[in-house]
């Protein structure tokens, strides 16, 4: 068979079976390499330093550093104050607790510590000497973290308590066959600076790594694998050898 391009004439060699599967896989490998995965910048951290950001989850610590959110259930306690102590209190749709003897506070958007600071301080005001106060969340129920790239089902999903990187993934209903599970980001906002940390999740559920924890505004991005994807779809051009059997 020939084909005519300009002055020029180009032959092109119809292959035998085996001859076609190795020119397939040598033009679609070529494909594939030139480019493998997902751009992750050079300065984010990862490995160890990626825990320093987002630490490994800790069951035994209390949810100090949690932010409270609208609906959250806290309990208040007022040391050797029980008529000023509360028990599942709710934080209403409007991110508000109602105090005894202070009236409505602003819950949401605060830490326990920061909330219990700012009770005492009211209470010290007019009420009590040197008042100790604590704030427990009970129920964390407001919070949601996002989940996108190469998974089954990205979206919004909602978090309680201590939550892993892999329990939000399986939220996600798991990564896709083209993930690249050395490169999953965790973004998060400290201090009102947005961070972000590497994890290799294949290292993690393999237990070589520990889990770190996903708290409340946390965005996931699994990355893409290129290399996955094109030997997928090279794999899916299997039928067509069949074009290249001999007459």
């Amino acid at each position: 068979m020939a084909a005519k391009s300009g002055k020029s004439m180009h032959w092109l060699v119809l292959p035998g079976r085996s001859g076609a599967l190795a020119l397939i896989l040598v033009c679609g490998a070529s494909l594939v390499l030139s480019g493998c995965q997902t751009p992750v910048a050079s300065g984010m951290a990862r490995g160890s330093e990626a825990y320093k950001v987002i630490p490994a989850t800790d069951p035994g610590t209390s949810l100090v550093d949690y932010t409270i959110g609208p609906l959250d259930t806290l309990d208040i306690t007022v040391f050797q104050e029980t008529d000023l102590s509360m028990k599942g209190a709710k934080v209403d749709a409007g991110g508000q607790i109602l105090m005894p003897l202070i009236g409505p506070m602003k819950a949401a958007g605060r830490t326990p510590r920061g909330l219990s600071q700012d009770i005492a301080a009211r209470l010290s005001e007019k009420y009590l000497e040197s008042p100790q106060v604590s704030v427990v969340v009970t129920s964390a129920v407001s919070q949601r973290v996002a989940v996108e790239g190469s998974v089954n089902e990205a979206g919004v999903f909602e978090i309680e308590g201590h939550t892993t990187l892999l329990e939000v993934l399986a939220m996600a209903k798991g990564t896709s066959r083209t993930a690249a599970l050395g490169e999953v980001i965790v973004f998060r906002n400290i201090r009102g600076e947005r961070t972000a940390a590497l994890f290799n999740v294949s290292h993690i559920q393999k237990g070589a790594a520990p889990d770190p924890e996903i708290v409340g505004n946390d965005l996931v991005v699994v990355g893409f694998s290129n290399l996955k994807a094109g030997w997928r779809d090279l794999l899916g051009t299997a039928p067509l050898i069949n074009l290249f059997r001999p007459y």
